[in-house]
């Protein structure tokens, strides 16, 4: 199934008729999927072809990528030729032609190996070429989306500023018109992908006098003159993706760069937006997932008082709380996912969706920690900890209850001060 799923991957990235044999197989009419005990076989193929992508290409490295802050480049060009970068982007453009359920999936089982991959390759799927599918001319789409589909180019989404975070209506950042050329000047913010992008969708007021209806949208290639990138941000996780500001001055770039028409800039963002909430929940649902992988495997190996830790009932309520958590967070990213691809509306559904999803993977990862000692994991337990549990398996051989509780009391003691 894996094999299969790679070649209709693989055809899809080369031109062939994935979308085709994905419609013959039924996935189109999604509201199907509703009533199905489990995914439909395709859908199942691609997520078992992502997540063993995932396990040999991206989790043996994740946590050396995160620690260096170095971009993911070989495993970004291998999943652009699986058509993992453009999902649901047409095959005319260079695209996989897949639906928003199979980048749902794909975005989580690739997140499940590296959170950083998984996010760069969601940035470029939803923000990146989302917008310029949707609102570019034939002519934008061929320029900006087919570079873009096979791994060798990224692209990133200007939006957020300094003084204005998700505040989109209150854009400082200005474009005029000077003859044929747009001039933007401004300062954009914590722009995912910043320094390896080869271009970007920016944001930028055109006329403040209509307030949120007089900001545009605009493709500008990176890099170019006038734009230049802040430093990189010291992050506490994800870091393998550059997060960074993007800096305009003066920077000129064609009229014909102008995405949609002049002041549908928020409409687009908003929109857009939308789309990269199914991608970001998708995300936290492959952390999720991870962080519950990791406590399972855990638990199932440690050993307390005779058998694994797995028996005992606090663990088990645990296990069964973050079960609870990841499914239903999946579940409603699935549903909004779905409404999509039925072009019905789907704008709070993929607001839950990122809620409940990132809420799940906090809570979860959280829960790991717990199950794994309190400290996090480390290959080789602490000195202290190694002490410790020798001390009081010790302490219950040949000891009185009395004894035991006493001598536990003072060594628990004794560890906390």
């Amino acid at each position: 199934m894996a094999a299969a799923a790679a070649a209709l991957l693989l055809s899809a990235r080369r031109g062939g008729s994935a979308a085709r044999a994905w419609a013959s197989q039924g996935i189109r009419p999604l509201h199907t999927v509703y009533q199905a005990v489990e995914l439909p076989e395709t859908h199942q193929m691609l997520r078992q072809t992502c997540r063993d992508f995932a396990e040999k290409e991206l989790a043996p490295v994740a946590a050396q990528l995160d620690k260096e802050h170095r971009f993911p480049t070989e495993q970004i060009k291998k999943m652009g030729a699986l058509g993992l970068l453009a999902m649901d982007v047409p095959e005319k453009y260079g695209g996989a032609g897949l639906d928003s359920l199979a980048y749902a999936i794909a975005v989580e089982e690739i997140s499940r190996g590296c959170a950083s991959t998984g996010v760069i390759m969601s940035v470029n799927n939803s923000l990146y070429l989302g917008p310029v599918l949707k609102y570019g001319s034939e002519e934008q789409k061929q320029q900006w989306i087919t570079p873009f589909t096979n791994g060798d180019k990224i692209g990133c989404f200007a939006l957020s500023e300094p003084g204005n975070g998700s505040d989109a209506g209150a854009a400082s950042t200005v474009a005029k018109l000077a003859g044929d050329h747009w001039i933007l000047n401004g300062t954009k913010a914590w722009i995912t992908n910043a320094w390896e992008a080869a271009a970007t969708v920016v944001f930028a007021t055109t006329d403040k006098s209509l307030k949120h209806k007089g900001i545009s949208a605009f493709l500008v290639p990176m890099p170019t003159p006038g734009l230049s990138l802040g430093k990189k941000e010291d992050k506490l996780g994800i870091r393998a993706s550059s997060t960074a500001n993007l800096i305009f001055e003066d920077c000129a770039i064609p009229k014909a760069n102008l995405l949609g028409e002049p002041g549908m800039g928020f409409k687009i963002a908003m929109q857009t937006l939308d789309s990269g909430r199914i991608g970001i929940a998708s995300q936290a649902l492959g952390i999720a997932q991870a962080a519950l992988d990791c406590a399972v495997d855990y638990a199932e190996k440690r050993m307390a008082f005779g058998a694994p830790i797995t028996k005992l009932q606090a663990i088990q309520f645990k296990l069964s709380d973050m079960a609870v958590a990841l499914e239903s967070a999946r579940l409603l990213t699935w549903r909004a996912a779905m409404l999509k691809d039925n072009g019905k509306p789907y704008t709070k559904e993929a607001a839950m969706a990122k809620l409940a999803a990132s809420e799940a993977a906090t809570f979860i990862s959280h829960q790991a920690i717990q199950i794994l000692g309190g400290m996090g994991y480390v290959a080789e337990m602490p000195a202290e900890r190694h002490y410790r549990d020798a001390r009081i398996t010790e302490i219950y051989e040949g000891t009185s209850e009395i004894q035991r509780l006493v001598v536990a009391g003072q060594l628990l003691k004794a560890y906390r001060g």
